[in-house]
């Protein structure tokens, strides 16, 4: 009797040491931006490198948003920050199922000068321009603004490079004077230059044109993630407003943190943080301030955002 009783007892006890075991943590491909996405990252990177993230990230930060929507497309990321027209756009295209899971970046763009002549959209007649993302929404806004503020559209030249970190390049080595730049790269060409200064805030722009919100960046997932795993999609959304609540909380904190995952220097951060409107929002809010900065572009250029206002199944609402 006393061996039987030795035997159930090892057995619960083996049973018990199972059933206290950790789940294990779902493998999940993150894609994000060197700007505001990646900053409001930086906390649940660390939380991730620490082992206390309830997913198991592999982060990848990009200069660019062709490189993420690249891998998008090759089934590379399940999860990835892009500028929300190319949400739009990746809806329409066939073969690429992705869902529309947060807002994460509101206005962020500015107009900087060397010099004294710009002070509202308006005043871009007959100049020059240089910025990067062609194609984005940062792009859009830009047209849409210029072709509702300017008498004559066609005289404003905008020059496109690949990154924001050659607009800044060429501008403070002269070949610019006019600049459309997103945080925190504005930071970073006051610091560079002490010529150049804000000469217009596009988000003030925007609404006084009665645009409603503008929504900038977005978090997207692919289709099959979103439907295999709403769980760890789940996670991630909390996780990551978790993150954006810190950095937006705790600037010189972030800023350290933002500096070591190679996004941007602290002291550009630093000064940046205050100024970069990043935000997780999720849900109906989502669906309702996402679908009408789509409905604005559709009625200007639909090519914006791939044809027409994408259905209802963009968005990732519980």
């Amino acid at each position: 009797m006393k061996k039987i009783l030795s035997v159930i007892l090892a057995a619960v006890f083996v049973l018990a040491l199972f059933s206290c075991k950790a789940p294990e943590k779902l493998d999940v491909n993150v894609a994000m931006l060197k700007g505001p996405t990646g900053m409001g990252a930086a906390y649940l990177m660390s939380k991730n490198e620490d082992g206390k993230a309830e997913n198991k990230y592999k982060f990848t930060l990009e200069s660019a948003p062709d490189a993420v929507v690249a891998g998008i497309v090759k089934g590379e990321f399940d999860i990835a920050a892009v500028p929300t027209n190319l949400a739009a756009t990746l809806y329409a295209k066939d073969g690429v199922d992705v869902v529309a899971a947060a807002i994460n970046t509101l206005g962020v763009l500015y107009i900087v000068e060397n010099g004294d002549t710009v002070h509202s959209v308006s005043d871009l007649a007959g100049k020059k321009v240089v910025m990067s993302g062609q194609g984005t929404a940062a792009d859009a806004v830009l047209t849409r603004l210029i072709a509702a503020k300017v008498a004559d559209p066609a005289s404003v030249t905008v020059d496109y490079v690949s990154e924001h970190s050659e607009a800044v390049t060429q501008a403070v080595s002269g070949n610019y004077d006019i600049a459309v730049l997103p945080e925190p790269f504005v930071t970073t060409i006051l610091s560079k230059s002490d010529k150049f200064k804000v000469a217009v805030n596009l988000t003030t722009e925007w609404e006084a044109a009665g645009y409603g919100t503008l929504c900038m960046g977005g978090i997207i997932a692919s289709k099959k993630f979103a439907t295999e795993h709403p769980e760890a999609l789940d996670k991630f959304l909390k996780e990551y407003k978790e993150s954006v609540d810190y950095v937006n909380a705790n600037v010189k904190e972030a800023a350290a943190l933002i500096e070591k995952y190679d996004i941007a220097k602290a002291a550009v951060a630093e000064k940046a943080i205050p100024n970069c409107n990043i935000v997780c929002i999720t849900g109906a809010d989502m669906k309702t301030k996402l679908n009408g900065f789509f409905e604005q572009l559709n009625a200007f250029n639909p090519k914006l955002i791939g044809g027409k206002v994408p259905g209802d199944d963009l968005y990732y609402v519980k």
